[in-house]
C-alpha cells in the first residue's frame, strides 16, 4: 500500500585546535525535515499497470534544510520533488526525477564571509540565492542485489544525468524572451542551467571467508551555461573525508594544485570543482569476532573546466593530472552488528596534490599533518 514517510535529521561539526586558533575555529549544525507520500505503482498515464513483477513506486517529496556556518553564512534549501522508481530484472533498477524545484536562499553573511567572496568572484556567484529545477535520472546495476547474498565477485555500478533550467529556459523563450539572456529570474532567483554527468564503479573479490579486495572508481563532471556561468556551489564535487580520501578532511582537497592555505582549514567553502576523479582500495580483514580491519589506498581530486584567475592551478590539465591526485594511505577497524557496521578509519597522506616546502612525491611537511581520523556508520563503499 502507500508509505508516508517523516524524516528529521540534524548534524553538529566542531573543529579543535591551539588556542591561538581560537578564532579561527568554526563550529556549524544543520537540520533537516522530510515528508514523502510513496505510491506502490508508477502514477503515469501510460504506465498505472505494473508491468516488471517487481516494486514499483512513485513518489511525492517535500523537504527544507536551514545550514549555519557560525561567523560566515547561513543557507535556507527547500524544496519539492515527483520521483519515479521501477525493477525492470532483479539486477537493474532505473529511477527517474520528473521534477526536482529547489530554492538556495543566503540568508545571513558576516563580513568574514564577504572578504573571502571579494577574492573569489566565481565562488562567491555559485553561492548566490538560485533556483534550481531539476529532472535526473539512475541506472543501477548489482549482480547480488539480496541482502545477506554474498558472491565471489560482487559488482555494483551507478551512473546519474542530471538536467536543470532546460524547460525554464523554454518557458521563458515561448513567452517572448531572449534564449541566451543572462539571470532570467524565477521569483526573485536566478535560476542554474547546467549538465552533470557521475559515475560509479565498485568491485569486490570475497576470496575467503570475512577477506575480501574492494575497489571503487568514481567519475563525474559538471558543465554550466545558458543561464549560468558557473554550477550551483551545491551541486559542484568535492573530495576528502570518511567516504572518500581518509587521509583528508571533507572539502579539503584541490580544486587542482590550488591550496588556500591555513584559511581553508576553517571556512568549508573553497574546495570544490567541475571534474572529480577517485579510486580506492581496500583490504578487508577478520580480527577477532565481529571484530574486522582494513588497510587501504585513496587518491583523487576535484578540478575546474574553466581557467580561474583567483585559484590558480585549479583547471583540469593532462599533463599535471598524475601530480595533483592527492594520494593516502591507512588503516581501520570496523565492527560489525549485521544490522549497523560502527567504522574508525585513520588516514595517512602520502602526497599532496599542491606545492609545499618539501621536494619530492612525498611532498609532507610534518607527519601530524598528514593524519586523519574518521568515525563513521557503514562502510565507505
Amino acid at each position: 500500500g502507500e508509505t508516508w514517510n517523516v524524516k528529521l535529521r540534524g548534524s553538529y561539526e566542531w573543529q579543535t585546535g591551539k588556542k591561538s586558533e581560537k578564532s579561527s575555529l568554526l563550529n556549524s549544525y544543520e537540520i533537516g525535515l522530510s515528508t514523502s507520500l510513496a505510491l506502490p505503482r508508477l502514477l503515469f498515464p501510460t504506465l498505472q499497470k505494473n508491468e516488471y513483477g517487481f516494486p514499483t513506486t512513485t513518489t511525492f517529496k517535500l523537504y527544507i534544510d536551514q545550514l549555519n556556518r557560525a561567523k560566515f553564512y547561513k543557507i535556507l534549501s527547500f524544496g519539492g520533488s515527483l520521483s519515479y522508481d521501477w525493477k525492470p530484472r532483479l539486477t537493474t533498477r532505473h529511477q527517474f526525477t520528473l521534477l526536482d524545484l529547489n530554492f538556495n536562499l543566503l540568508q545571513h553573511k558576516t563580513s568574514r564571509f564577504d572578504s573571502i567572496m571579494d577574492e573569489n568572484k566565481m565562488l562567491a556567484i555559485s553561492m548566490q540565492n538560485q533556483f534550481i529545477p531539476k529532472m535526473e535520472y539512475t541506472y543501477t546495476y548489482d549482480n547480488a542485489p539480496i541482502k545477506g547474498w554474498i558472491r565471489e565477485n560482487h559488482v555494483w555500478w551507478q551512473t546519474t544525468l542530471s538536467s536543470s533550467g532546460n524547460l525554464t529556459s523554454l518557458i521563458y523563450g515561448a513567452f517572448g524572451q531572449r534564449m541566451n539572456k543572462e539571470n532570467k529570474e524565477f521569483l526573485g532567483a536566478p535560476f542554474a542551467q547546467f549538465l552533470k554527468l557521475n559515475t560509479e564503479l565498485r568491485y569486490t573479490w570475497n576470496f575467503a571467508p570475512n577477506q575480501s579486495i574492494a575497489m571503487r572508481f568514481i567519475g563525474g563532471v559538471i558543465g554550466a551555461y545558458g543561464n549560468s556561468k558557473v554550477a550551483p556551489y551545491a551541486e559542484q564535487f568535492y573530495a576528502g573525508g570518511a567516504n572518500s580520501i581518509r587521509a583528508y578532511t571533507v572539502r579539503s582537497i584541490g580544486p587542482g594544485s590550488y591550496h588556500p592555505g591555513e584559511r581553508g582549514r576553517y571556512t568549508f567553502i573553497d574546495q570544490t570543482g567541475d571534474i572529480r576523479i577517485e579510486a580506492n582500495i581496500e583490504y578487508r580483514f577478520p580480527i577477532l569476532g565481529d571484530l574486522r580491519g582494513a588497510l587501504f589506498l585513496d587518491a583523487g581530486n576535484v578540478w575546474l573546466m574553466r581557467k580561474d584567475e583567483d585559484r590558480p592551478g585549479s583547471q583540469f590539465n593532462l599533463k599535471k593530472f598524475p601530480e595533483q591526485l592527492a594520494l593516502g594511505t591507512g588503516l581501520g577497524l570496523r565492527y560489525d552488528l549485521d544490522f549497523l557496521v560502527i567504522r574508525l578509519d585513520c588516514g595517512i597522506a602520502i602526497h599532496n596534490p599542491y606545492k609545499t616546502s618539501k621536494s619530492g612525491y612525498y611532498n609532507i611537511e610534518r607527519f601530524k599533518d598528514s593524519l586523519g581520523v574518521h568515525f563513521a556508520i557503514g562502510y565507505p563503499f
